[in-house]
């Protein structure tokens, strides 16, 4: 089965996943006033995952402040959610759990098999998602979305508050939506 890319403007699937600190994350359930963020990781046997949550932590309050409601999701179980969600010291931050490798595929994301201990000493799943970043409008369509097949080179948090700010300024549309012929 082969990655498929989601189309902007077009409805995102549906995410319906477990929090670390209780309750469930359900995309459109409550829809941000601006946009959700949600923000796929690989693990917490991935140290660039924990830099990278440890920075939209940082910043949850500048989301915020843009009616911007964020989550960080994965495959891990609850026990390797709460581990990095207390390695992070996540205290905005909602961290979901149990991506079901399907789900993730229909998101999109690339699925890795294990090479076994990472540099940090913590064994990889037998198989988990590659990261992926996606900006979804109340309406449940897709506005912006990335995808990686490697840990680094991700979207930078700060970037993306100013793209946020640019879009809602000047009421730029989600691009990348034709799907016509070529």
């Amino acid at each position: 089965m082969s990655t498929l890319a989601l189309t902007p403007r077009q409805p995102v699937p549906a995410l319906n996943i477990p929090l670390v600190r209780g309750g469930r994350y359900v995309l459109g359930a409550s829809p941000a006033p601006t946009f959700e963020l949600v923000v796929f990781y690989r693990g917490l046997h991935c140290p660039i995952c924990a830099k990278y949550l440890m920075e939209l932590e940082r910043l949850m309050p500048e989301f915020e402040k843009r009616g911007v409601q964020v989550v960080a999701v994965s495959s891990d179980t609850a026990e390797r959610a709460q581990a990095m969600a207390d390695k992070i010291k996540a205290e905005h931050l909602r961290v979901g759990y149990e991506l079901s490798l399907q789900g993730a595929r229909q998101w999109g994301l690339y699925i890795s098999t294990s090479r076994g201990q990472t540099s940090i000493g913590i064994e990889e799943p037998a198989l988990f998602s590659e990261p992926g970043v996606f900006i979804i409008r109340p309406d449940g369509t897709l506005y912006y979305g990335s995808t990686q097949t490697m840990p680094f080179a991700r979207p930078q948090f700060q970037d993306l508050l100013g793209a946020i700010d640019f879009a809602v300024a000047k009421d730029y549309p989600a691009r990348g939506e034709y799907t016509g012929a070529l």
